[in-house]
């Protein structure tokens, strides 16, 4: 029987897969990608499912599950600091709590984000003003081009926001393991995003204990529906759906008075995907008119606009059909295009007709 990738993903979508094999280690991961691409089988590398959207149709191809694991540790007492290796199928706020257990100080804020450590660096994970490539040394990959090992360090990798040379790359790359410096201590050096700052009662640019942000940050996102709950259907989702958009400043400029507006490099402006969408008219728990006063498959998250959500009856085309509706909505009003932040799998922003 086929296996269902909707009971891989956390938007709970997706047909089956045509081959299903779980990969425990890296040889093992590595022997079954070289073997399908030898004979030109699709192969789609999956680790946690929770920036993904998979087709109706489900992947004609072989689905490789991730689930290596490991964690090596070298601390350096003199230094007062960590080096920690990581295997890619580990889970990412599992290693979070450990970090914070063991004092490995910085990624406190990137706690609640669901998905596993070899995920991260394509991103360039980040939240509450942390992002992931800040504390990354070295990655390891399979390069399926070139069929060899390839180790990256930072200046190598490409980081930028909720981008990496691995996403520029799609297809190419399969994380093996991702080795993080940190200094130890349980001293958050600077909380440097105002909502955080006022959660944990600090001012901004003031320092605060790790464990105490780690439990503001996933008060924060669970009261945003961004901490993963099977019982609730504002989870069932791959998070932020569109990334924040990065403007040039003319067309910053013609934003209303009050848009959020954050420096992005020279001449470059970003601002805020939920205040648009919000500010367009799309508000939580927004959902296709024709709907009416019906249950609607698929809605914005009542807890937060940024997230589409699957209310338990959904298809991947309607969450499609709704993210549709809210790129065009937005575009319409504010001629700023959002760029979707999952990978799509088989379908596309464009598939459908609102």
């Amino acid at each position: 029987m086929a296996e269902l990738l909707a009971d891989h993903t956390t938007f709970h979508l997706g047909g089956p897969a045509a081959r299903f094999e779980v990969a425990r280690d890296d040889r093992t991961l590595i022997d079954l990608v070289t073997a399908a691409d030898t004979t030109g089988e699709p192969v789609l590398i999956l680790g946690g499912g929770s920036n993904l959207l998979i087709g109706d149709e489900g992947f004609d191809g072989l689905v490789v599950n991730v689930a290596t694991s490991g964690l090596w540790v070298e601390e350096e007492s003199c230094c007062a600091g960590a080096n920690v290796t990581v295997a890619a199928g580990e889970s990412w706020d599992g290693f979070v709590q450990e970090a914070i257990t063991r004092q490995w100080r910085g990624l406190e804020c990137l706690s609640g984000i669901p998905g596993q450590v070899g995920a991260v660096p394509i991103q360039n994970v980040g939240a509450y003003g942390t992002e992931v490539g800040h504390y990354i040394v070295r990655v390891r990959a399979w390069d399926r081009q070139e069929r060899a090992q390839r180790t990256f360090f930072p200046f190598e990798c490409g980081f930028g926001y909720r981008t990496s040379r691995f996403k520029e790359e799609p297809g190419r790359w399969i994380i093996l393991d991702v080795a993080f410096q940190f200094l130890l201590g349980d001293l958050l050096s600077s909380v440097r995003y105002q909502q955080l700052a006022d959660k944990l009662g600090v001012g901004l640019g003031e320092p605060a204990r790790a464990p105490e942000v780690r439990r503001a940050v996933l008060e924060l996102r669970a009261g945003k529906g961004m901490v993963i709950d099977p019982a609730d259907h504002d989870t069932w989702s791959a998070g932020s759906f569109f990334t924040n958009p990065v403007l040039p400043e003319a067309l910053a400029a013609d934003l209303p008075e009050g848009a959020p507006r954050y420096p992005a490099g020279p001449g470059r402006v970003k601002t805020s995907a939920a205040w648009l969408i919000e500010h367009a008219g799309y508000t939580k728990g927004w959902h296709l008119p024709r709907y009416g006063e019906g249950a609607a498959p698929a809605t914005l998250s009542t807890k937060h606009t940024l997230a589409l959500t699957n209310r338990g009856g959904a298809s991947t085309a309607d969450v499609l059909e709704l993210a549709r509706a809210v790129r065009d909505g937005v575009r319409d009003t504010y001629g700023v295009s959002l760029v979707p932040e999952p990978n799509l799998v088989n379908c596309s922003l464009d598939d459908v007709r609102v």
